[in-house]
């Protein structure tokens, strides 16, 4: 790379940097806001550690998907789940964002970025669509840890993005280990 491009890379990296002041929902142990870098983290580690489990799947591409899911919310934000309208496509937005974002980059890399999101949100792939997987569970389980406010809606977990957690029998099992702790804090939340 000459400098130009070095600087451009640096210049992305900047504003990428925004994902670790990007809120969710999602409260942490100590009840706090989690931020989407915490988020794609922890969803990179589950690939980390599953990945073996996934001998015909192409690792490296799965934590490229993972990485780039939710880069565009650098700019914008993130828009939770709950707060999301049917019929409106987040996607088209959080594109819009992600081409801004990674504007600075040489041609090479912002294509690379672009066409590994672009498959993300198409789930055009096994990759793809193990990410979504991956990704649903990394929400669902952080609302069974996270310090939440009275009256949060567990319920919600219960349903949430089950289409791509029933991908197969690993994400199944785990997505019913998740929705079993779900289920407890929601009995618990009802009696208080």
């Amino acid at each position: 790379m000459n400098q130009a491009e070095l600087a451009g890379v640096l210049d992305f990296l900047r504003g990428a940097e925004q994902l670790k002041n990007t809120l969710r929902t999602s409260r942490t142990s100590n009840g706090r806001h989690e931020s989407t870098a915490e988020h794609t983290w922890r969803l990179c580690l589950m690939i980390l550690l599953f990945g073996k489990q996934y001998p015909d799947v192409d690792i490296l591409r799965l934590m490229k998907i993972c990485i780039v899911h939710d880069l565009g919310e650098a700019i914008s934000g993130d828009i939770a789940a709950v707060d999301q309208v049917e019929g409106v496509d987040k996607g088209v937005e959080e594109r819009k964002d992600l081409e801004l974002l990674a504007r600075p980059l040489p041609d090479d890399l912002r294509e690379e970025i672009l066409m590994l999101w672009d498959e993300y949100d198409s789930a055009s792939s096994r990759e793809s669509l193990l990410a979504k997987a991956f990704d649903k569970i990394e929400t669902i389980l952080q609302h069974t840890q996270g310090s939440n406010p009275p009256g949060f809606d567990y319920g919600f977990n219960l349903s949430y993005g089950r289409k791509y957690t029933d991908y197969d029998d690993l994400t199944r099992t785990l997505r019913a280990l998740v929705d079993k702790d779900t289920k407890v804090l929601a009995g618990k939340n009802r009696a208080i």
